[in-house]
């Protein structure tokens, strides 16, 4: 049986890929910037353009818009900071959606709270065990899924807050210094053993975030039972 493909919009270095993969499909990477480190089919250009012109030779799109100009970076203190310097970030969440549904694919689009992502699902790193939590917003367009469990947090998040330092079963995956997480760390967290870039680790989600939605997008293509 052919597998499905699956366009990875704004895809960085494949942390979104990789779940789609390991669901099973098919993984083509689109950015706008280089991406040596991507582990599939890449092609460097702009993410919408690319969707219009290929959008038939895939099954599904997946979009991980980038979250600068939707979260805490354009909010409160920030804004006032982003303002003053001069600093914009792109809103790409709406244009993405338009592009996304007027090609009739399924499709997925993260991002982060405060974001105009709509908010079908929320998946944490605790939902699969992993040593970040990481909350990240999935809209779901010509498919649904139901909203697994999030379960309660073991403890904090290691690293200093407010001249205190905490210990616990997470690294925090932003930033450096005060106690964040290492490239090694990150690479663990996450379970992404194919970058070593700092930003880049920090930016992916972990691929078992995808890898869930895969499974049941998977599905659905193919009229199965939903996997449990």
């Amino acid at each position: 049986m052919r597998r499905k493909r699956i366009v990875d919009l704004y895809c960085c270095r494949g942390g979104a890929g990789m779940g789609w993969h390991r669901a099973g499909f098919e993984v083509v990477g689109v950015d706008i910037r280089p991406q040596p480190d991507y582990p599939f089919e890449f092609h460097q250009g702009d993410a919408i353009e690319y969707l219009l012109a290929h959008h038939t030779e895939f099954d599904a799109a997946h979009a991980s818009s980038p979250c600068q100009g939707e979260g805490a970076p354009t909010k409160g203190t920030n804004k006032a900071r982003n303002t003053a310097t001069g600093r914009t970030h792109p809103k790409l969440i709406g244009p993405t959606r338009a592009a996304l549904e007027s090609t009739g694919l399924p499709y997925v689009i993260e991002n982060v709270a405060g974001s105009e992502v709509r908010k079908d699902l929320m998946l944490c790193g605790e939902m699969f065990g992993l040593a970040v939590l990481q909350h990240r917003y999935f809209e779901l367009g010509r498919w649904v899924m139901l909203q697994p469990v999030h379960l309660r947090h073991r403890g904090r998040v290691r690293g200093w807050r407010h001249g205190a330092y905490f210990d616990g079963p997470y690294v925090a995956a932003y930033g450096k210094g005060g106690g964040k997480a290492t490239v090694a760390e990150m690479q663990s967290a996450k379970r992404i053993d194919w970058t070593t870039d700092h930003e880049a680790l920090r930016e992916a989600i972990p691929p078992a975030y995808t890898e869930l939605l895969g499974r049941h997008l998977a599905a659905v293509l193919e009229h199965a039972p939903v996997p449990a």
